[in-house]
């Protein structure tokens, strides 16, 4: 399957909070799997077929800008939701 050029033919719900929670503890754990047992040498690493070689303190650095995205956006949604009923057909 080709990458998507852009998000014009995509279409979903907005996350919920228990969603970015579960996003982020899946962040959280990989960073700590990062930092476990020497593992942010400098290290290059590639897997086969997978694209260029990159090293672990970038992986490293893009969790923790994705970790903040996301954190925000969960800052971002609203406190309480209110709801209205229609009583007048009582």
């Amino acid at each position: 399957m080709t990458d998507l050029p852009d998000l014009s033919q995509t279409t979903g719900e907005p996350l919920t909070e228990s969603q970015i929670c579960g996003i982020l503890a899946q962040i959280d754990l990989d960073i700590l799997n990062l930092l476990r047992d020497g593992k942010l040498a400098a290290l290059k690493y590639s897997a086969p077929g997978a694209g260029p070689q990159t090293d672990r303190a970038a992986n490293l650095q893009a969790l923790l800008n994705a970790r903040e995205s996301y954190q925000k956006l969960l800052h971002s949604l609203p406190l309480w939701q209110t709801s209205a009923a229609d009583l007048s057909h009582t």
